[in-house]
């Protein structure tokens, strides 16, 4: 392999399965993909120690990898969103502080700042607001499309759940989200 060819997951797997020590080649791989996915859910503060866990966890259950049901992102998604499951809680409360934040205060004492970005911070408060009242499929689904960028084959793998359920799942919550940031605009 020649140098900045990366082998592929199948083969990798192959490798680490029968050398443990190779499994940082997995680490080194994908871990900064599985920060953003899990620093997008839940901030950047416990991003680390889930992305951490999500290898851990990975490491310890590597023998249980099935290269047909998917890939080895893929797989790693999958165990992401579960332990971001754990701290669904947490989540959720960070939502609904979010929603409450008076942004109208922090924007009038900054005239520079970018129409754009104050539009965008605006909408901050009422698209938390929005995603807490999601249940946590929808959500789950939804922030697996957006923000880690997984097909709806992918998701339905990482989720272990079936592509006509992703589908109807992000489309629920595309109707919600919508309903809701619609109905926010006009209470204003």
């Amino acid at each position: 392999m020649t140098a900045g060819t990366q082998a592929p997951d199948a083969g990798l797997t192959t490798r680490f399965l029968r050398d443990p020590e190779l499994f940082t080649e997995v680490h080194d791989r994908y871990f900064a993909t599985i920060y953003r996915y899990v620093a997008s859910r839940l901030g950047a503060q416990i991003a680390e120690d889930i992305a951490a866990e999500t290898f851990l966890v990975a490491f310890d259950r590597r023998a249980t990898f099935d290269a047909e049901r998917g890939d080895l992102r893929v797989w790693l998604f999958g165990i992401a969103t579960n332990l971001v499951a754990r701290h669904r809680r947490k989540e959720a409360r960070h939502y609904r502080a979010l929603a409450r934040l008076d942004v109208t205060s922090a924007i009038e004492g900054h005239e520079s700042r970018v129409v754009a970005s104050v539009a965008a911070k605006r909408q901050l408060p009422q698209l938390a607001a929005a995603l807490s009242r999601l249940s946590t499929g929808e959500r789950d689904v939804l922030l697996l499309v957006a923000l880690a960028q997984l097909g709806y084959e992918e998701v339905a793998t990482a989720l272990g759940i079936s592509s006509g359920t992703v589908g109807s799942r992000l489309s629920r919550a595309r109707k919600k989200l919508n309903s809701s940031l619609t109905q926010e605009t006009f209470d204003e």
